[in-house]
């Protein structure tokens, strides 16, 4: 009969390599399951990509402008002429250090910047714009266009939200059809109803309002009865209805950035008017269009 001793001896041993042959059947169950194991964790670090780079260039290198008789520079430097110098967006005025000024410096804005703005255009001119930025095939291409959409002879003059629409996705397609990796900057319409209650305080700018300018909301700018009131609200309106327009095609596209109704939004006061017509903006009102949009092209995430 073994001694105890040696059966004891045996009996630790059997126990021994159970216990070993018990973990290690858990670490192999552990690495198969990825729960506490390497070898899954191993292939989860290998799966990882790196971050996509952003597609938002924050220094571009070169600016077209597209747009209407703001971005042109209308009688900020002299009565009823284009002053594209003093333009917000690609001008040379020291004192308005455009858009293209403050990205690119005074000689690269002189070289690499193009205006392809028209006084007085409206949506449906906008592809066209498009198409001779292209052109350039620059880098950025700021937009800023729909004022003259509303300002009409007439309520039923103003441009259907729907054909503003159709125009502004037209101009996009354009454009991407020949500058695929053109970034696009969109200002939004500015507050015309502001424009009329704060101008309307001069009695030289309403002498000129009367000569035609914005009749839609600059006609009659004393008459507060309940017709004028309300026309003045449907162009309010229809200016909303455009930067929603403007807000939501931009949206689509990853290389849009739109200004997050900024413009709109802006205080403006006589100052930043033109003394010659109390409409378009004057140097300061250029600069402070210049200003908020360097703002929001350099910025590191779009407006809210």
């Amino acid at each position: 009969m073994p001694d105890r001793s040696v059966r004891h001896r045996s009996r630790t041993a059997l126990a021994t390599l159970a216990a070993v042959s018990i973990l290690g059947t858990a670490v192999l169950t552990g690495c198969d399951s990825g729960s506490a194991g390497t070898t899954k964790g191993a292939t989860a670090q290998e799966g990882r990509r790196p971050a996509a780079a952003p597609v938002w260039d924050r220094s571009p290198e070169s600016v077209a402008a597209v747009g209407d008789s703001i971005t042109r520079g209308f009688d900020a430097c002299s009565v009823l002429a284009d002053c594209p110098e003093a333009s917000w967006s690609t001008g040379t005025d020291s004192s308005v250090r455009s858009l293209a000024v403050r990205l690119l410096g005074a000689s690269g804005a002189a070289t690499r910047s193009w205006n392809h703005a028209e006084t007085g255009a409206r949506i449906a001119q906008l592809p066209e714009q498009m198409a001779l930025a292209a052109k350039e095939d620059p880098d950025l291409v700021t937009v800023m266009i729909g004022a003259n959409d509303a300002c009409r002879d007439s309520l039923r003059s103003m441009t259907p939200v729907e054909d503003f629409r159709a125009s502004f996705e037209a101009s996009m397609r354009q454009l991407r059809g020949a500058a695929p990796k053109a970034q696009v900057y969109v200002s939004s319409v500015p507050d015309l109803k502001r424009l009329w209650s704060t101008g309307r305080g001069n009695q030289l700018g309403k002498q000129i309002w009367k000569l035609g300018i914005c009749r839609t909301m600059l006609g009659d700018a004393d008459n507060l009865g309940a017709s004028a009131v309300a026309r003045r609200a449907e162009v309010q309106d229809r200016v909303v209805a455009y930067n929603g327009v403007l807000r939501e095609v931009c949206a689509k596209d990853r290389r849009c950035r739109y200004d997050g109704g900024a413009v709109f939004d802006y205080r403006f006061t006589g100052k930043q008017l033109s003394q010659w017509d109390w409409f378009h903006p004057g140097r300061n009102g250029q600069a402070r269009l210049a200003e908020i949009a360097y703002r929001n092209v350099t910025a590191a995430r779009p407006p809210a």
